[in-house]
């Protein structure tokens, strides 16, 4: 996350590089991220650090820093790999769903993941449409209230300095990022 935040305020990319240097030196076997690997361990991705992750190489893409870079298009590319074997909430073993948190929107997710918030970063990083997005894109659209808006289905716990919106009513925020992600990528289908 800091990686996502210090790029998009245009922070000296020398005070990068020992950010840079930690993330290529964390990607776990499976193409992903998980940042209770040296803590407990961990032998699996999270799909919570996996976007926290993807989210600062694209700001930091975005924002031309060239520290590294070469080296991090393949770790991008590894952990969108990871995300869409997993049809963005889905075990890659069993088909179940990972976690039944990952579908409900919110705004904003913190270090949370949720299917809305992957699906805007793949849009946002110019992902093309992938058949393994179908899943996810379904939920999506059985989410959509019938004036075309979308409700935040959770707020997370927090101290905020002013509440944006109340869940269980319809979100600007997910309205608005839901109807880029279907213009993104449903009229790639057609």
């Amino acid at each position: 996350m800091f990686l996502n935040y210090a790029s998009y305020f245009h922070t000296a990319e020398t005070s990068l590089r020992s950010i840079v240097d930690c993330i290529l030196g964390q990607k776990m076997p499976d193409g992903g991220f998980n940042c209770n690997s040296n803590t407990i361990g961990a032998k699996h991705s999270s799909m919570h650090s996996t976007i926290s992750v993807l989210e600062g190489i694209t700001d930091y893409e975005k924002n031309r820093y060239t520290y590294r870079l070469k080296e991090l298009a393949p770790v991008k590319e590894s952990s969108v790999e990871f995300l869409l074997k997993h049809q963005l909430h889905m075990s890659d073993r069993t088909g179940e769903i990972i976690n039944k948190e990952f579908l409900k929107l919110t705004y904003p997710g913190r270090w949370r993941y949720d299917i809305l918030r992957a699906l805007d970063y793949l849009q946002y990083a110019g992902i093309p449409y992938d058949s393994r997005l179908e899943p996810a894109i379904g939920v999506l659209l059985r989410k959509r209230n019938r004036d075309n808006t979308w409700n935040m289905q959770a707020k997370h716990p927090g101290k905020v300095h002013f509440a944006m919106e109340k869940a269980g009513a319809p979100s600007r925020w997910n309205t608005l990022r839901a109807m880029r992600v279907l213009k993104h990528f449903c009229s790639a289908q057609e």
